[in-house]
């Protein structure tokens, strides 16, 4: 069986996989205040779940805009889906449940409006401060942003989660430029301004090798392909986008491959990609048409459910393969995703891409959103007086200073913090001049 896996480490057997470092929050919270019944790990979901940056996530578009079809997700839909298929996926393993959720819930809450195209436009403008990645805003927003606990000097300390759930949602544990050989330096987790929340989440596991991710953090990340490449072909099949006949085509399928090949998975050959393609729809869970009426919208839910089963437990099947039974936690073994089942949800993913993300109509959306965000940018940057009072206190602390690093890193969480739908009415009032 073909894959990619790093060699396993070693965790405590103690509290089921998990050592008391793992179950440590940044700042020291008074015992007198949670409840005796409650564990750590269940307070971190909840916490998450509870949580103002999650439930943005309601007005965020997934790949087609919540506001066009009563059918198709959103980004908190998607990262409740993904929560779930992690949660059971996760269970099944050994992880902790309640640490593969909150890594689940959490893992997209650091997207700024208009997902990963706003996060390139950001990412240009944020240059001066160290740029910008969803995964890394995404530990800024967990450690820093949202407000829970604060330390003892008044730094926020934001939901002061647990080292174990905070490690289990870093996709990129690194800072930008310093992954491991090969890896797009665009692709990082780490703001040099967080470097030293970092350093504490991996103080507490002496298997944490540079760049290497936590069992449940890859859980998480295998979860969330799999919603994505899953979820994202039905809501464009469902919404009319795809129409399933196209996916029978010669010509389109090896369109799709070239996609999966440039876009999702460099290292593997176009071929064996449209091969891949080729065996998903041998399955016949893709249905051939699609009309929208109520026989054809099961169909479409047990292509979901079937290509989703198959995914999670050919990936359990290959890891336990591996690593052999008992609980796996931690840094005790890592996820083996079979070569020919990444080339399956690579080309699934193409598919949405080929018809969705890279349509006229997309283009022309794209282009749009590039100047609202840098608008956005420049109106919180030119008048502090209007930056939301959670992130005030940053910009006037930076104005203070005469730190300009800092005060555009502060402009940027505020224009991150948006949702898509609250990004385009800040911009509608800022062209009418309201």
């Amino acid at each position: 069986m073909t894959g990619t896996a790093y060699p396993a480490g070693v965790t405590s057997e103690a509290s089921g996989g998990y050592a008391p470092p793992d179950r440590e929050r940044w700042v020291a919270e008074d015992p007198a205040q949670r409840r005796s019944d409650r564990q750590d790990f269940a307070r971190d979901r909840a916490r998450v779940l509870h949580s103002a940056a999650l439930r943005r996530l309601a007005a965020t578009t997934q790949v087609v805009a919540p506001t066009s079809d009563d059918f198709v997700r959103n980004r908190l839909t998607h990262s409740l889906e993904v929560a779930q298929i992690g949660r059971e996926f996760g269970a099944a393993l050994g992880c902790d449940a309640d640490v593969v959720d909150t890594a689940c819930l959490a893992h997209d809450i650091g997207h700024p409006p208009f997902g990963h195209n706003g996060e390139s436009v950001l990412d240009r403008i944020a240059a001066a401060a160290g740029g910008f990645e969803g995964n890394a805003q995404t530990l800024r927003v967990l450690t820093r942003l949202e407000a829970k606990r604060s330390h003892e000097d008044g730094r926020p300390a934001g939901l002061n989660l647990t080292r174990a759930s905070l490690d289990a949602a870093m996709k990129y544990p690194w800072t930008r430029g310093g992954g491991p050989a090969g890896s797009p330096e665009h692709k990082f987790g780490v703001y040099p301004d967080d470097t030293d929340v970092f350093a504490w989440v991996r103080s507490g596991a002496p298997d944490a090798q540079p760049h290497r991710r936590c069992l449940e953090a890859q859980v998480m990340d295998w979860s969330d392909d799999v919603a994505y490449c899953v979820h994202d072909v039905e809501d464009a099949i469902a919404s009319r986008r795809i129409d399933p006949r196209a996916l029978r085509s010669a010509d389109v399928q090896q369109q799709v491959a070239a996609v999966a090949h440039e876009w999702y998975a460099a290292d593997l050959p176009v071929d064996a990609l449209h091969a891949a393609l080729q065996e998903i729809l041998a399955t016949g869970w893709v249905p051939t048409e699609h009309t929208g009426t109520r026989a054809d919208l099961a169909a479409l839910k047990d292509m979901t459910s079937r290509l989703i089963g198959h995914f999670v437990h050919t990936v359990e099947l290959a890891t336990r393969e591996r690593h052999g039974p008992g609980r796996l936690t931690r840094f005790a073994a890592d996820l083996v995703v079979p070569d020919r089942i990444r080339a399956q949800a690579a080309a699934l993913k193409a598919v949405a891409a080929h018809f969705v993300m890279l349509s006229d109509e997309r283009r022309s959306t794209l282009d749009v959103q590039h100047q609202v965000i840098a608008e956005l940018v420049e109106y919180y940057g030119s008048d502090a007086r209007r930056v939301d009072p959670l992130h005030a206190e940053a910009v006037g602390a930076a104005e203070r200073a005469g730190d300009d690093r800092a005060r555009l890193r502060a402009v940027i969480d505020q224009v991150a913090s948006l949702s898509d739908a609250r990004a385009l009415a800040v911009h509608q009032r800022i062209e009418t001049g309201g």
